[in-house]
């Protein structure tokens, strides 16, 4: 088998400036040993995200996916989501070795939602809420939990980056996350949910990948679904409808919805601006004006 060459635009990705050249150095061989035990074959040229190689192999007549990460606890959470999920909206998965970071999935297509219209997406995203919405397990964090942890930090957080927004935005964000915290449910659901992660597929037109379980509010990560995608919704009106169909798809109520957005937009802003972001923050900043009032 002819060796696997690591693109360049990996090698040079912002997520190695701090650490893992020991790891890159290794992927090569590293590929060669997994597919040697899966008895593969490299069947195309790799891609990649921000932290993970994925490599075109077959097994037999069988087309998959090799992918490979710096193992540890979020490659440990994707494999557990996946083999929760099984295929139910998500990439299936084929094996894995966790303590290596490495998977073998079900090959999908290059295609993500990114390259359709930002309403389009909307509404595969709601829908994939839903669908993932089964009952969770019980051990896994809660989307109450998450909101209360995040709650008893942000005043504090909104002092120490020199109170960026007005107070009356932190006060309806803290009264929103409280009772978001008090909050039950026990859906399944994907905390890393947006256009980017969810791929065309085979057994169902649209399947996610890189999945985070929680359990809880199925309506957690609205926000994220609709700043991901805020570029191309220029006028408040476009955010609404965008809103309304994600709403409509995973029959959220709108009320409830909205008041997720609120919360998860302020949290995220804050968050954005401690972490040194700066277009995260200014889309969080636009969410809240739509949604605020």
């Amino acid at each position: 088998m002819d060796g696997l060459t690591v693109p360049v635009s990996f090698l040079e990705s912002p997520r190695w400036w701090r650490g893992g050249g020991e790891w890159l150095a290794g992927l090569p061989e590293l590929v060669r040993a997994q597919c040697a035990r899966w008895r593969l074959t490299l069947d195309g040229e790799p891609a990649h995200g921000s932290t993970a190689l994925v490599v075109p192999v077959r097994r037999g007549g069988e087309r998959l996916m090799l992918r490979l990460a710096p193992p540890g606890p979020d490659v440990t959470g994707q494999v557990a989501a996946l083999r929760f999920w099984d295929g139910r909206g998500t990439v299936r998965l084929v094996d894995a070795d966790a303590d290596a970071g490495v998977m073998l999935l079900e090959r999908l297509s290059g295609v993500s939602l990114r390259d359709v219209p930002v309403d389009e997406a909307m509404h595969v995203l709601g829908t994939m809420m839903g669908r993932l919405a089964v009952p969770a397990p019980d051990h896994v964090r809660s989307t109450a939990d998450a909101v209360a942890g995040r709650v008893a930090a942000l005043g504090g957080e909104w002092e120490r980056l020199g109170r960026p927004f007005d107070e009356r935005i932190l006060r309806r964000a803290l009264t929103v996350g409280e009772r978001l915290s008090r909050g039950g449910g026990g859906d399944a659901v994907d905390a890393d949910l947006h256009s980017a992660q969810v791929l065309r597929g085979g057994r169902e037109p649209w399947l996610m990948v890189d999945p985070v379980l929680m359990r809880g509010d199925r309506a957690f990560d609205l926000g994220r679904v609709l700043w991901t995608r805020l570029d191309e919704m220029p006028a408040p009106v476009d955010v609404v409808r965008g809103f309304d169909i994600a709403v409509r798809a995973a029959a959220l109520d709108r009320d409830h919805a909205r008041d997720w957005v609120l919360y998860r937009a302020v949290d995220y802003w804050l968050w954005g601006l401690g972490a040194g972001l700066t277009e995260d923050p200014l889309r969080c900043e636009r969410l809240v004006a739509v949604f605020e009032g």
